[in-house]
């Protein structure tokens, strides 16, 4: 077992929270842009982390994972939807599939919101961060990096198009509707295939992940202080 590091949980507990609050607050207010009121009328279109805590997913896994130094996911409760609601003049599963892809693309946001931050506070920390001082601009720009970090990791995470991931759902908005029965035989099998992405999804998203922390970083973010 890893010897215990208090910052180092705070740094990643939470921008997880973080991340995993704007990410389910993100399908609640596409739904009910779109015409559903279920998540708003049980209080989950909010940008309170008490809404959307998971005791399991967002607190227990997550603590044990940073405590044990093992690796780990982490999610929220899901936002309830409702789709025989939505009003807008759309195919249904076309209004699936934005509020499933909405999660993810508020991940890539504030993803790409840090990115932005991590280039301002650069030129300011870089010094101190290679003599290994500390303080409030050194501590804002490591939280900003692991923010960054997070949200990527929910972003592609969320993409695999497997149930019960939005990723299942963006890719039924694209497919025929004959081919609903399938997905549906598929979805039953959701549990064990959350389980399985759990084990596996690290390996199939970090390259992912990877080449576009890469990307930023040929754009000029200075991503790699956040770590140093």
């Amino acid at each position: 077992m890893q010897s215990f590091d208090f910052m180092k949980i705070l740094l990643v507990f939470i921008p997880m929270l973080l991340s995993l609050t704007v990410h389910e607050y993100a399908h609640a207010f596409v739904a009910y842009r779109l015409g559903d009121d279920t998540a708003r009328l049980m209080g989950r279109m909010t940008l309170n982390p008490m809404s959307h805590i998971d005791p399991i997913g967002t607190v227990l896994i997550p603590l044990i994972g940073l405590v044990s130094g093992f690796p780990f996911f982490g999610w929220a409760r899901p936002v309830p939807i409702n789709p025989v609601h939505f009003t807008r003049r759309l195919r249904m599963k076309t209004s699936i599939l934005l509020t499933a892809v909405a999660g993810p693309l508020s991940n890539l946001m504030l993803a790409l919101l840090m990115a932005g931050a991590l280039a301002l506070l650069g030129p300011f920390v870089a010094d101190d961060i290679y003599a290994g001082n500390k303080g409030i601009l050194v501590a804002l720009t490591r939280l900003a990096g692991y923010t960054l970090l997070i949200n990527l990791v929910l972003m592609f995470f969320n993409l695999i198009p497997v149930p019960p991931l939005d990723g299942s759902k963006v890719l039924a908005g694209f497919l025929p509707d004959r081919a609903y029965p399938v997905l549906d035989f598929i979805g039953k099998y959701s549990f064990v295939l959350f389980l399985g992405i759990l084990v596996f999804g690290g390996r199939l998203i970090w390259p992912a992940v990877q080449s576009f922390m890469e990307l930023l970083a040929s754009l000029g973010v200075p991503i790699h202080l956040a770590f140093l």
